[in-house]
Parts: C-alpha cells; structure tokens; sequence
C-alpha cells in the first residue's frame, strides 16, 4: 500500500476510533475495543472500505503506534488521545524520572502560565525523549521542548500510565514541573 493511503486510512480511523466512533454506528466496549468485522463493515457503509490486510498494515507500519489488535486480533482499538468518554483500563505505573512534552511555540506562553492540562483529552501525553517530542510539537509550528520532572510528580501523588504505544499519561501537569528545554 502506498504511504498516502495508510496516512489517510490511519487519520479516518483516529477520527473514528478516538473521537467519533457513532457517526459509523460503532460503539466503544471498556477498554475502547471495536470488532474487526464491525469497524470494517462500517467503514464500507460509509463510503471508504478497508480491506483487512489495509487495517493489518496500518496497525503494524503506524510510526506512532496509535492502535493495537487484542491477542486474538478480532478487536481494534485506539491507544489513546480519545475525547470521548472510554475507560481504556489502563493500569498505573512508575514512569522514568524525567519525561517530555512536545508543543507549538503558540502556545508555550499558556503552558507556563496555567501548565500542561488534558483539555478536551482523556489525559496530558507525553514522550519517552526529546526528539519524539519534538515531532510532536512540530505538528503544531515550530516546536517547543519541555521537560517533566516527573519523578517529583509522582513524588507528590500524580498517577502515571503508559500507553500499548509508549505514550506517558497524565491528568495534569502544574508549572512546578515543567522546564523548558
């Protein structure tokens, strides 16, 4: 499959899967699980079909590893960035001590006024390096690294979850950790 067809199905599934899953009449189980079968037969439904061995490559070649197939690989589903309401049962864990986040350079002024907050998202995402970061906040403009302090955090009682994908979670993250690189 060429690469303009897996970004557009990976986009198309995004949408679907993290922030519009009823407008192709799937609905979410716990854990934010989709049948195979369903999500394919919607897709059809609704004027973009996907062939199984499409969805295959989209979940294996996605560089940020947004989705995951269950052990069975008859369920699909969004790592994580929903902003719909899902409960991906995601179990707390110790992060490393220092994690990053990636930002446009817009909206630096904010964050270190108010902090990191999940906005319209499950929680506040964060990478396990810089240069992760910094292609995330480049999606954004020009990007702005910052560094979390998060073994202070959890020091302080902050919850940490990692992603199927590598991706850090968090609710929050107040100014008091946050240093800009």
């Amino acid at each position: 499959m060429d690469n303009l067809r897996l970004i557009k199905i990976s986009k198309y599934l995004s949408k679907h899967l993290r922030h519009q899953p009823e407008r192709l009449g799937l609905k979410l189980t716990l854990g934010g699980w989709v049948k195979v079968d369903e999500l394919l037969m919607a897709c059809a439904k609704n004027a973009f079909p996907i062939s199984r061995s499409e969805l295959d490559e989209v979940v294996a070649k996605n560089d940020k590893k947004r989705f995951s197939f269950d052990a069975t690989k008859t369920l699909i589903r969004a790592n994580q960035g929903h902003s719909v309401e899902i409960d991906l049962q995601l179990e707390p864990a110790i992060p490393p001590n220092v994690l990053y986040h990636g930002t446009g350079h817009k909206a630096v002024n904010l964050i270190q006024q108010h902090g990191l907050n999940k906005m319209s998202r499950h929680h506040v995402h964060l990478s396990p390096d810089i240069e992760t970061a910094r292609k995330v906040g480049a999606r954004h403009g020009r990007s702005v690294v910052f560094a979390i302090d998060t073994a202070a955090m959890q020091q302080a009682g902050y919850t940490f979850y990692c992603a199927d994908n590598g991706v850090w979670l968090v609710d929050s993250v107040p100014t008091d950790y946050l240093h800009r690189i």
